[in-house]
Formats: C-alpha cells, structure tokens, sequence
C-alpha cells in the first residue's frame, strides 16, 4: 500500500538573475524544490576530490596557497602594527 505524504509549500521571491541561475541547473521535469534540496544538501569532503588531479598538479596547487597564506600573513601583521600606531 503507497501512502502519499503531502508536503507542505512555500512562496519564495528571488531575482531574476537567481531564478535564471536555478533554472540553468534543471534536468528534464525536475522541480527547483528538488534542485534547491540537491544543491543545498552536498557537503563536499575533501575525500571527494581524491584522483581529480594529478600529483604533479597539487604539489603546484599546494605551493601557491603556501605563498598565498604567507603573502596574506604579512600583509595583515603590517596592518594590525599600522593600527597599533594609528591608536596610540
């Protein structure tokens, strides 16, 4: 024996740039319920990403946030004694 179950709705308003961007999501009858709850329930866990790239490619990738991280770092400790100065 099936039961339906009825889910109760809600209106929701967006922009247009935002509907157009949830409907370019679509495959064939699918509802924006249904892509609303695909999108939103992903949690990528970085295990997911294992074998996308090569080796070669992370250790790249992996220098160039090292560089960023410490470029940002110096950046910010500048700035806090810049304020430091400014505040005393």
């Amino acid at each position: 024996m099936c039961v339906g179950i009825s889910m109760a709705t809600k209106n929701i308003s967006i922009t247009e740039e935002a509907y157009r961007r949830l409907a370019s999501l679509r495959k064939d009858n699918e509802s924006f319920s249904e892509i609303i709850i695909e999108v939103t329930g992903k949690r990528a866990k970085l295990r997911d990403f294992h074998g996308i790239i090569s080796n070669e490619t992370a250790d790249i990738l992996e220098k160039s946030i090292k560089e960023s991280r410490k470029s940002h770092r110096i950046l910010h400790e500048k700035r806090i004694e810049r304020l430091k100065k400014e505040f005393r």
